[in-house]
């Protein structure tokens, strides 16, 4: 199976874990990966900042309409939904999903809609359900679904959700997540 892309999502505690998935990612992982992470209108570039001290690709927010390329994490930025449309990105103001925009919900399905089989979407820590309406569809569409062990994660509410709501290909702690992406980006 040939994976596109790398979808996450994240909101309570979701700094502290996506900090700690990106640092175990090498530096020539193959997949573009896209991340919600909750956060206010108000955020500012603070998050990208914080998290990318972590990375060793780049991390960007992407401006509407950019491509998508391997070697970058694109971060959501505040306040825009981020969707996945075949080889590009795009943003939306449309209204909240769950109370959050960026929504999980709206990047896992539409990179789910756009890569079908090719998507690995990844529900980390949180404290709603946004993202297991998303799993969902990428399970339907034939894509792989990891999630977050709730035992391993801040706020269990997201992964338990999305386990009430689909079934996962791997359930892992936060600590063996980056090990699953390594061997699945071995297979593009």
């Amino acid at each position: 199976m040939a994976y596109k892309i790398v979808v996450m999502g994240a909101s309570l505690g979701g700094v502290s874990a996506l900090g700690t998935l990106f640092e175990e990612l090498p530096s020539d992982f193959p997949l573009p990966i896209a991340v919600v992470h909750h956060r206010g209108a108000a955020s500012g570039p603070q998050l990208r900042s914080l998290l990318q001290k972590h990375a060793r690709l780049r991390l960007r927010e992407p401006l509407d309409k950019d491509p998508i390329e391997p070697g970058f994490i694109y971060l959501a930025p505040a306040d825009y939904h981020l969707l996945v449309e075949d080889d590009h990105l795009s943003l939306s103001t449309e209204g909240r999903v769950s109370y959050a925009r960026p929504s999980i919900d709206v990047l896992f399905e539409s990179a789910a809609y756009s890569y079908a089989e090719g998507t690995i979407a990844i529900a980390l820590t949180g404290a709603n359900r946004d993202g297991a309406r998303g799993a969902a569809v990428v399970k339907e569409q034939g894509g792989y679904l990891i999630v977050q062990d709730p035992k391993s994660a801040e706020c269990p509410v997201l992964p338990k959700t999305v386990l009430d709501t689909t079934s996962a290909d791997r359930i892992a702690p936060l600590r063996e997540i980056a090990a699953v992406l390594r061997q699945l980006g071995d297979v593009v």
